[in-house]
C-alpha cells in the first residue's frame, strides 16, 4: 500500500481524472436501513443471511405459510423454525423460488465472526440495486470535504481564510451560541464556517448577484464516483494457504470508553455487516478550468490545484487523526475483569490497538465511515479541548471531565479477542 504522503507531482498524477485504488483493513458504511430486525436476517454458526423478502414471501406465500412469516414479523421472532419447515432442515438456505431466483442470494451473505445466538439489531452495510456492497462516491467525497475545512482552518493564514472563519472566532461563536447549540448541530458548522469556506464563490469576471449555494461552491470542480462493487475475491498465496479481498463478515463491534482512572470501561456491543480487507476503486475528476475561475468573495485561495494535492490533503488530515488515537490508546489501560450489561464478564485487552498506532507516520490517507467519529467527521481537533468536551456534552452523550470523544469503537475478531478498528483507508493513484 502507498499512503498519500508518498504521492509526488509526476506528469501522470496531474491529470484532470484518476482512478484511485483503495484499500482498508476492515470498513463498514451505514445504509439507508440503520439497523435490521430478527426477521430480516438469519443466523447460522458459518453465515448471517439476508433473504430477498419478495422471493421469500412469495415463496412462503404457495406454501400456504405466509401468515406464519408474518406473526413472527409482528412478534419480532426468527424467522428460522419457518424455513426449516418450509425448505428443510439442511437445505432452506439454497432454497429457489419456482423461477429458480434464490431466496438467500450468495451476495447478501456474511461470514459469522460471532456467536450467532447474540447478534442483535444487526447494522447491514450499504448495497448497490443489485445487492453488492461498494463505498459511495458521496462517502469519499464527504470525507474529502471535511479534510479540506480542516487544512484550510489548520493554515488559515496561509489560505487568507477570513479572520471571522478562523478557529478562534469559531471557538468565540461556540461558547456564544451554546445554550441553542443542540436544536441548530446538524446545521450548525455550516453558518459557523462551512459556507463561507467552500460557498462564498463566484466565477472570475462575473458581477451577477448568483445566490451562494451549490452552484457557488469550489467543490463542483471535484467529481468523485461510487467504488467499483466489493467483489469477493479469493487470492492464493504463495504458503498454499489463500486471502479473501472484499470478504463481508458481521463481527460484534465493541463501542468502550473509560473511567477516571484511566482503565477501559465496556459500553455495549454492535453487531454490524463489516467489509474486510477492502480492495476497490473509484474515479476522482478534477475541472481545473472552472476551479481556477472560482474567486472566493474574501480573497481566500483554494488549497489545491490537483488531484494529488487534494490527495496530500487527505492524508494530512488523517495524520493528526492518527496522532489523537495514538495518544489516547497510550493512556487507556487495559481492564480484564469489566462486566458487560448481562453480567458477563469481558475482557477489554487492548494491546492490539496500542500496537496498530505504534508508528510515528499515518501509513493510512483518510479514515471513512464507522469509526471516523467526531475527529473524523469535524474540525473539532483543531478546538480547544475543554471547549469540544462541552460541544459534546451539549449535543451528544453527556461526560462532564472526559475528552471528547470519549468512546471508541473496536471489532472483536472471530476468537473473541479485540484486533481491529474499521475506517482507515489508503489511495493508491493508477
Amino acid at each position: 500500500m502507498i499512503a498519500a504522503s508518498e504521492i509526488t507531482l509526476t506528469k501522470r498524477q496531474i491529470l484532470d481524472s484518476a482512478t484511485i485504488q483503495l484499500t482498508s483493513p476492515m470498513l463498514h458504511i451505514g445504509s439507508e436501513v440503520q439497523r435490521l430486525s430478527p426477521f430480516e436476517y438469519v443466523a447460522t454458526p458459518e453465515f448471517v443471511y439476508q433473504p430477498n423478502a419478495e422471493v421469500l414471501a412469495r415463496s412462503l406465500y404457495k406454501q400456504g405459510r405466509l401468515p406464519d412469516y408474518l406473526n413472527a414479523i409482528k412478534e419480532r421472532r426468527s424467522i428460522l423454525p419457518i424455513l426449516k419447515q418450509a425448505f428443510g432442515e439442511e437445505d432452506w438456505a439454497k432454497a429457489q423460488d419456482a423461477d429458480g431466483q434464490p431466496i438467500f442470494p450468495k451476495v447478501t451473505r456474511s461470514l459469522c465472526w460471532t456467536d450467532h445466538q447474540r447478534i442483535t439489531d444487526l447494522r447491514p452495510m450499504i448495497r448497490n440495486g443489485y445487492g453488492q456492497l461498494y463505498i459511495p462516491g458521496s462517502s469519499i467525497k464527504g470525507a474529502i470535504r471535511t479534510a479540506i475545512a480542516y487544512y484550510l482552518l489548520k493554515h488559515a493564514d496561509q489560505f487568507q481564510v477570513p479572520k471571522q472563519k478562523r478557529v478562534s472566532a469559531i471557538e468565540r461563536q461556540l461558547q456564544e451560541k451554546m445554550g441553542s447549540l443542540k436544536q441548530k448541530a446538524k446545521f450548525a458548522d455550516d453558518a459557523l464556517f462551512m459556507d463561507a469556506l467552500f460557498s462564498d464563490f463566484q466565477l472570475e469576471g462575473d458581477r451577477s448577484q448568483v445566490k451562494n449555494g451549490p452552484n457557488t461552491d469550489f467543490m463542483r470542480a471535484v467529481k468523485v464516483s461510487d467504488s467499483e462493487p466489493l467483489s469477493e475475491r479469493k487470492i492464493p498465496l504463495k504458503n498454499g494457504k489463500h486471502r479473501f479481498e472484499n470478504l463481508s463478515i458481521t463481527a460484534e463491534v465493541l463501542v468502550s470508553s473509560r473511567y477516571a482512572d484511566y482503565r477501559a470501561k465496556y459500553r455495549a456491543s454492535i453487531y454490524a455487516e463489516l467489509a474486510r480487507n477492502v480492495q476497490t476503486t473509484f474515479t476522482i475528476a478534477l475541472d481545473r478550468p472552472l476551479l481556477e475561475q472560482m474567486q472566493h468573495q474574501q480573497g481566500m485561495k483554494i488549497p489545491f490545484h490537483s488531484i494529488a494535492e487534494l490527495l496530500q490533503i487527505c492524508q494530512a488530515f488523517a495524520q493528526d487523526q492518527w496522532d489523537a488515537e495514538h495518544d489516547y490508546w497510550q493512556d487507556v489501560q487495559n481492564n480484564p475483569n469489566q462486566r458487560d450489561q448481562n453480567g458477563t464478564v469481558r475482557n477489554l485487552d487492548f494491546a492490539a490497538m496500542r500496537d496498530f498506532y505504534e508508528a510515528t507516520t499515518c501509513p493510512y490517507g483518510l479514515r471513512l465511515g464507522w469509526g471516523s467519529g467526531m475527529n473524523g467527521t469535524t474540525v473539532g481537533l483543531l478546538l480547544d479541548e475543554q471547549l469540544r468536551s462541552q460541544v459534546r456534552d451539549t449535543c451528544g452523550i453527556k461526560a462532564p471531565g472526559f475528552e471528547a470523544p470519549k468512546s471508541r469503537r473496536t471489532i472483536v475478531n472471530s476468537k473473541g479477542e479485540i484486533r481491529f478498528v474499521p475506517g482507515w483507508i489508503n489511495f493508491k493513484v493508477l
